[in-house]
């Protein structure tokens, strides 16, 4: 019995990992609500949900509010722009849709797929600003790029993000506990498993480049 409340048995680690995406939570969904302040706090929580995957989580609040002033500025700018993005998109897709024709469904068509692109290429936005530093040209040419190198990933953390806004969207009501205890950090610290792997192929690059500057 004594082994169960080990701090080192399966289930103390398990219920530290749901406590720190507990407060992983929190703080991301309190960092928020300012709503410009959006793309910092995703920042943050991918910096720390990385960690976590990795188990070198160490100070979780102390680890968000480095990534989360550090990256300020850039994760705003990249914030602006995919509000921006995806108004433009939403008010071509609203005009089409008053549209018929077969030359407006062919637009339509090419519309989807140019949105679905930038989806593909936008996913590692955030994520790749929490880990690396670069300019914001790198940050969003090297995004579409590892979503072309690694599409099947891709595909699978589009999916993650996908399966629970579904479940939220359909079950809202009966999984409410769980959207507001963990409904942000849960599917960035899932997707985060392939995040890792994907970016530690980067990570001798970037320690070589480090060292020949």
């Amino acid at each position: 019995m004594n082994r169960l409340f080990n701090l080192d048995s399966p289930i103390m680690v398990f219920l530290g990992k749901v406590g720190d995406l507990i407060w992983l939570n929190v703080l991301t969904m309190i960092c928020c609500i300012p709503i410009v302040t959006v793309g910092a706090s995703i920042t943050a929580l991918h910096y720390v949900s990385i960690k976590m995957v990795r188990n070198e989580e160490g100070y979780l609040t102390k680890n968000f509010f480095k990534s989360f002033r550090q990256n300020f500025f850039q994760a705003t700018v990249l914030w602006v722009l995919m509000l921006f993005i995806l108004a433009v998109a939403g008010a071509d897709f609203y005009f089409l849709s008053m549209m018929e024709g077969t030359v407006v469904e062919v637009v339509k068509i090419g519309l989807y797929a140019v949105f679905l692109f930038f989806l593909c290429s936008s996913i590692y936005w955030f994520p790749l600003l929490s880990k690396f530093e670069n300019s914001l040209r790198n940050i969003v040419k090297n995004s579409l790029l590892l979503s072309i190198m690694h599409f099947p990933k891709t595909i699978g953390i589009l999916l993650i993000h996908g399966v629970f806004i579904a479940l939220y969207y359909f079950f809202t009501f009966r999984i409410m506990p769980v959207i507001l205890l963990m409904g942000i950090s849960l599917p960035a610290y899932a997707a985060s498993y392939l995040f890792s792997g994907i970016f530690k192929k980067l990570e001798p690059e970037e320690e070589e480049i480090s060292q020949s500057v």
